[in-house]
């Protein structure tokens, strides 16, 4: 591992330990506006999910730089890639800076100002010169990762650079077209990045499981299509409340369905697959393969219930789309980006004492996470009763028993702190250790 990709994977981690500290911050700002909160929620939120999304997007593109040199065969890091890391740090070390004295202007996730969005877009560019210049040189029939990587690089600059449209006046001139460009590529963002994401996993498991025809063969092509569907058309169901024709966002939802149905499949052929010496060998990188199986099962059915017109009467906007937001981002993306920076760092190559206190950290967060997310629903559910079912517009008054319900997700949210800060410290003790 190059000194470049410890300072990408060191960075990664700091943004999730930000994004926890700041995110339990941020429900207690919220619930306790006059109590103990130092900083107001409105000032803590946007830096909460700034550090959840570039943790994310960083988490994903680490994993990808390093498989893919050996992948390639390099043996070498490229100044392009050093390039590409100055630049998406200071960029993003710029982004809280201006969080930290108020200054915003951006639009929902990238809040910052827009001009930060230049060189995060250059930081880009040298990352897919970095990474298409090895592509050059991989095999003539390469696996499903590789075209899964290369897709979400090529996607994630074509939905940033629609995100930015907004700074065109025709865009935001118009206050309907502008939100529905904005949500259209949040929701096609999130597909990018998964290609990335999910590529990575499905490198992971062939090489726990040494049967590379799980990156083979029509079904897993099926899969990598559907995903691409899901990339530029599931966007339909974000843009509920903009004027369109209802069959587009039942077709997004479909497709988005489909993705994770083969998703389960892929992982339920690679767990068959592995034997009791494997498993052993690569027990982390296994049980957080494990977990983000689970929760693709839980938000999978909660989608499903989502997208019935007559439920998502009272659903959308509640804190059950955050529920929903935050089992996607918590449960299957953060646990397959565990399991590919403990792949990176040989966290199976620890003693048990060690590996142990990762074991302790991983059930925490999930016994947690759960608690976390049931609170959610509970609160969308009593929310969005109180406001269709029973027409209330006093926002204060419906809120309040809504409140006592997210002093739960509150205090769970404190046990996910505690869970995923104790695998981060591990890892950092791992990452800071000298190469052998």
């Amino acid at each position: 591992m190059t000194t470049a990709t410890k300072w990408h994977i060191g960075f990664a981690l700091l943004l999730l330990a930000t994004a926890l500290v700041v995110g339990s911050l941020a429900a207690f700002a919220f619930l306790l506006p006059d109590g103990i909160a130092l900083i107001p929620f409105r000032q803590l939120r946007p830096i909460h999910v700034s550090a959840a999304l570039f943790w994310i997007i960083s988490g994903a593109t680490a994993g990808l730089v390093h498989f893919k040199r050996v992948e390639f065969g390099e043996t070498r890091g490229s100044m392009l890639y050093t390039g590409f890391l100055v630049l998406w740090i200071g960029t993003i070390l710029a982004v809280f800076g201006f969080y930290a004295v108020n200054q915003y202007g951006g639009r929902e996730y990238w809040e910052f100002p827009p001009l930060l969005a230049v060189p995060l877009l250059f930081a880009w560019l040298l990352l897919m010169a970095d990474y298409f210049r090895a592509w050059l040189k991989r095999t003539p029939d390469p696996p499903l990762y590789v075209w899964m990587w290369s897709t979400g690089l090529l996607f994630f600059l074509i939905t940033f650079i629609e995100q930015n449209l907004y700074q065109i006046p025709w865009f935001r001139d118009n206050y309907l077209r502008e939100i529905t460009v904005q949500w259209k590529s949040n929701g096609s963002m999130v597909g990018a990045w998964n290609q990335m994401i999910y590529g990575t996993a499905l490198y992971l498991m062939v090489k726990l499981s040494g049967d590379e025809g799980i990156a083979r063969g029509r079904k897993v092509f099926i899969f990598w299509f559907l995903g691409l569907s899901n990339l530029m058309f599931n966007w339909g169901h974000h843009i509920y409340n903009v004027p369109t024709a209802g069959w587009i966002r039942h077709v997004a939802y479909g497709i988005s369905m489909a993705e994770w149905i083969f998703l389960i499949n892929i992982i339920q052929g690679f767990r068959a697959k592995m034997t009791e010496q494997r498993i052993h060998r690569n027990i982390i990188t296994y049980r957080f393969l494990l977990a983000s199986e689970f929760w693709v099962f839980l938000n999978l059915i909660l989608a499903l219930l989502m997208s019935i017109p007559a439920i998502n009467r009272y659903t959308h906007g509640t804190h059950i789309t955050v529920a929903h937001a935050m089992g996607t981002t918590i449960g299957i993306n953060t646990m397959i980006l565990l399991a590919s920076i403990g792949t990176m760092l040989g966290m199976d190559a620890l003693p048990d004492k060690e590996r142990r206190w990762i074991k302790i950290g991983r059930r925490i967060t999930t016994v947690s996470l759960l608690v976390f997310w049931f609170a959610l629903i509970a609160a969308g559910l009593l929310k969005g009763y109180r406001s269709v079912a029973l027409g209330m517009t006093d926002f204060q008054a419906m809120m309040q028993p809504v409140n006592n319900v997210l002093y739960v997700f509150a205090y769970a949210g404190l046990g996910v702190l505690l869970g995923l800060g104790i695998v981060v410290w591990a890892y950092f003790n791992r990452l800071l250790q000298p190469s052998s």
